[in-house]
């Protein structure tokens, strides 16, 4: 059961982002464009670095208006 947003694999903060209604839009040169109708911005990731660092995944989550809690408990529920 993960407390904090260090190791966060790759394929789990992809399943999140799914989770929440992103779609990828675009793949190029090892990163992913993923994007929402609620968005204001498009979120990127490297798709060639895995775990995601902790402050990629902060700021993404400042860009989906998400706090750090519904991500563990997405996690948490996927564990199970």
């Amino acid at each position: 059961m993960p407390q904090n947003l260090k190791n966060i694999t790759l394929k789990d903060f992809q399943d999140f982002l799914k989770f929440k209604g992103l779609k990828v839009i675009r793949r190029k040169g090892g990163h992913e464009v993923w994007s929402g109708t609620t968005l204001l911005r498009p979120i990127i990731l490297q798709s060639h670095i895995d775990p995601v660092p902790e402050f990629i995944i902060r700021n993404n989550m400042r860009t989906l208006n998400c706090d750090k809690q519904e991500l563990l408990d997405f996690l948490n529920k996927k564990q199970e």
